[in-house]
């Protein structure tokens, strides 16, 4: 048997203030370093372990995956970043605050430009202080693959070439592989592994530090996949997912 678990990064600050992020990079709140260390503990308590770690460029995610790394004493395996595993890119949305756009532009076109198949929102302007082409860890990407807005189309584009040239073609090498990343670079993932359709993928909601496994078969088919976490507790915090683009009452 072959694994590899997907772990969404714990609460961010703007998670916290209900903040459009996107490639910003927002550091974990207190809340979100404690969801990694307990996503390390639970991973070690059912007796995971990983021969080789991949994660963003953002920091959210690293802290994320340091601290998963840290509760199951397996600081010292390889690590991989890539910036193709960063967030989908929310254009002129990164910084704004969910639900009171909701309440602005309607609680259904919120949900459009969040969970849409290929729907971006207006792009973030180049001289925006946030813009990814004046941030230096992008220094060695070509402009044209830096993002201005992304859709979940774009997003998937950008990070099914790593996945397919790199993470997935590791498990014919090793047995265990942990994906630390973000909500829509794994919705992604997971649409291309469970063959969602683009109209159902705005269904699946990540929640936070919760790791999710993926086992296949010594060909690489997918056998099965769960989350490790009580049914009742996740469909609360995939709840809480689904309702932080809709306006307040």
């Amino acid at each position: 048997m072959k694994r590899i678990v997907l772990v969404r990064h714990g609460e961010s600050q703007w998670n916290k203030e209900n903040r459009f992020t996107g490639w910003t990079n927002v550091d974990l709140s207190e809340k979100g370093l404690q969801e990694a260390f307990e996503a390390g503990k639970t991973l070690r308590e059912k007796g995971f372990t990983f021969d080789i770690a991949y994660t963003s460029y953002l920091k959210r995610a690293i802290k994320t995956l340091n601290n998963v790394l840290d509760a199951m004493d397996l600081d010292w395996i390889p690590v991989r970043k890539s910036w193709r595993l960063n967030e989908k890119h929310y254009g002129m949305l990164q910084g704004l605050n969910k639900a009171e756009t909701a309440a602005k532009y309607g609680d259904e076109q919120v949900l459009v430009w969040r969970r849409s198949y290929d729907v971006e929102p207006l792009p973030l302007p180049e001289d925006d202080p946030n813009s990814a082409t004046l941030d230096k860890r992008y220094a060695l990407v070509p402009d044209e693959y830096i993002p201005r807005t992304e859709a979940l189309k774009q997003c998937i584009e950008r990070v099914m070439p790593y996945w397919e040239s790199e993470i997935f073609p590791r498990l014919k090498q090793v047995d265990n592989i942990v994906v630390v990343a973000h909500g829509n670079s794994l919705r992604g993932v997971v649409k291309h592994l469970k063959g969602i359709s683009d109209s159902d993928i705005v269904k699946l909601n990540i929640p936070t530090a919760v790791p999710y496994v993926f086992e296949f078969d010594d060909d690489l088919k997918l056998v099965k996949d769960y989350y490790l976490a009580d049914p009742a507790e996740l469909a609360a915090k995939q709840a809480a997912v689904a309702n932080q683009g809709k306006a307040k009452l």
